[in-house]
C-alpha cells in the first residue's frame, strides 16, 4: 500500500528563490500542454492529443528552452504532463452527466506542487538516528532542509516539493507492507452528524468540534479589514497573509481530529460500518421558486446555507477517507452501507418513526430513542454485523 508523510521544509533564501522559478517553469509547461489540447480539439476537427504524444514533445521542448524548461527534471515534467491528462480525464468524465467545466489555466500563485520520482532528479535523505533534520535534493533547487517529526516507513518512491502560502513542504510518497493490529473482537457501526460529529452502535459520542465555527469572528474580521485596504498595499498583502494563516490553522485543527478519532476507531474494532454520504448533493443550494410574477418565493437558502457550513466544517468526507487509510493499513475492515432511513427507522421493530426532534426518533411501538444511535444501529445492521447490539469496546 502507499503511505504519504508531510514534512516542513526549510529552504535557504537562494533555494526559495530556485524553488519558485521551478514552480513557474513548471506551471507554463501545464499550461501550454492544455493549451495545446484545446486548440487541437478546436482548429485540427476535433482531434485528440494524448499524454504519450506530449511527452515525446519534451525532448525537443528542453533542447530549445536549454535555460528554461531544459534545467528541470524530465521525468518530473512527465509528471506535471500526467497531471494535465488526469485534469482531462476527469473533464471528459464529467461530460457524460451534463455537468462539465473546462479545466482552467492555473497562474503561477496558485500552481503550488512538483512531483519527482525518487532518485531521478531527487532524492530522500532520512535523519540520523537522535537528530531531527532530514535532507531532500531537488534539481534545479538543491539540498533542502527537512524537519522530520517522525520515522519513515518503507520504500520511497515520489517526493513533491509543495509550497502553501508562504511555507513549504516536502511530501513523501513510500510503498509500505501493512501492519495489522491484533484482533479487537468488536464491530461497531458509526452515524455521523452535526450536532454531535459521530457516534457508535454501542454508546460512545464523540462531540463535534466546530473549528470553522470557533474561528468565524476572526476570519469574518480579517475580511472585514482586507476588504477595506486599499488594493496592492502592504496593508492588504499582510492581512492576507494572515486571513491563510487563520485558515491554515482551522484545516490543521479538523485534520488532526480526523486522525486522532480515526485512530481510536480503528484501533477498538476489527470491521467498522459507515454511511455511504453523498455530500456535494447534501450540500448543493436549493434552486429558485419562481412565483410566475417575476418573482420568487422563498426557497429556505438561507437556512440551508447554515446546515451546508456545518456540515463542510465537520468534514465528513475527509473523515471517511482517513478512516479507510487507517483501517488497510492496520487489517481492519470498513464497510459502507446506503444510508436512506437510517435515523428514522427503528433498529428495533423497523417501523418508520417520526422525528419531532433533531436527537430524537419516536418509533410508535418502541418508544423515544436516540436518533444518532438509533442511525448507528441501523448502519451496524445494514451491513451484515448482526443487530448492532455489541458488548462495549474493552
Amino acid at each position: 500500500m502507499r503511505r504519504t508523510y508531510k514534512f516542513r521544509a526549510y529552504p535557504t533564501g537562494p533555494q526559495e528563490v530556485r524553488a519558485v522559478r521551478l514552480l513557474r517553469d513548471h506551471c507554463d509547461l501545464y499550461n501550454a500542454a492544455l493549451q495545446e489540447r484545446r486548440d487541437a480539439w478546436r482548429h485540427v476537427s476535433k482531434t485528440t492529443v494524448r499524454y504519450g504524444d506530449q511527452s515525446a514533445q519534451l525532448k525537443e521542448i528542453r533542447r530549445v528552452d536549454p535555460t528554461g524548461q531544459g534545467r528541470h527534471s524530465f521525468t518530473a515534467q512527465q509528471q506535471t504532463l500526467r497531471r494535465v491528462d488526469t485534469v482531462m480525464g476527469s473533464f471528459f468524465a464529467r461530460v457524460k452527466t451534463g455537468k462539465a467545466g473546462y479545466p482552467r489555466f492555473k497562474p503561477h500563485n496558485r500552481f503550488d506542487q512538483v512531483v519527482f520520482v525518487d532518485r531521478d532528479g531527487a532524492k530522500w535523505s532520512p535523519a540520523e538516528p537522535g537528530a531531527r533534520w532530514a535532507f531532500a535534493r531537488f534539481q534545479a533547487v538543491g539540498t533542502v532542509k527537512v524537519r522530520q517529526h517522525r520515522p519513515v516507513r518503507g520504500t520511497v518512491k515520489t517526493l513533491q516539493l509543495k509550497r502553501e502560502h508562504r511555507r513549504w513542504y516536502v511530501i513523501v510518497v513510500v510503498d509500505v507492507e501493512p501492519e495489522p493490529l491484533p484482533a479487537a473482537g468488536h464491530t461497531v457501526g458509526v452515524d455521523v452528524g452535526v450536532a454531535r460529529f459521530l457516534t457508535t452502535s454501542d454508546g460512545q459520542v464523540v462531540d463535534n468540534p466546530r473549528f470553522l465555527a470557533a474561528a468565524a469572528g476572526d476570519i469574518a474580521e480579517l475580511q472585514r479589514r482586507k476588504a477595506r485596504s486599499r488594493r496592492g498595499s502592504g496593508n492588504t498583502r499582510r492581512l492576507r497573509q494572515a486571513l491563510a494563516k487563520r485558515w491554515r490553522k482551522v484545516r490543521h485543527q479538523r485534520h488532526d481530529f480526523h486522525h486522532k478519532t480515526a485512530r481510536a476507531l480503528v484501533d477498538a474494532y476489527d470491521v467498522l460500518a459507515v454511511e455511504t454520504l453523498n455530500v456535494a448533493g447534501m450540500t448543493r443550494a436549493p434552486q429558485p421558486r419562481p412565483d410566475g410574477t417575476g418573482g420568487y418565493l422563498p426557497n429556505g437558502a438561507a437556512a440551508k446555507a447554515g446546515l451546508n457550513k456545518s456540515i463542510l466544517d465537520a468534514g465528513w468526507t475527509r473523515f471517511a477517507n482517513t478512516l479507510v487509510a487507517k483501517a488497510e493499513e492496520a487489517g481492519r475492515r470498513v464497510v459502507f452501507v446506503n444510508p436512506a432511513y437510517t435515523s428514522i427507522d427503528c433498529h428495533r421493530c423497523g417501523t418508520r418513526c417520526t422525528r419531532p426532534r433533531q436527537d430524537t426518533v419516536i418509533c410508535p411501538r418502541c418508544g423515544p430513542i436516540d436518533a444518532d444511535l438509533n442511525g448507528a444501529h441501523n448502519v451496524h445492521t445494514r451491513a451484515g454485523l448482526g443487530s448492532g447490539h455489541t458488548a462495549p469496546a474493552a
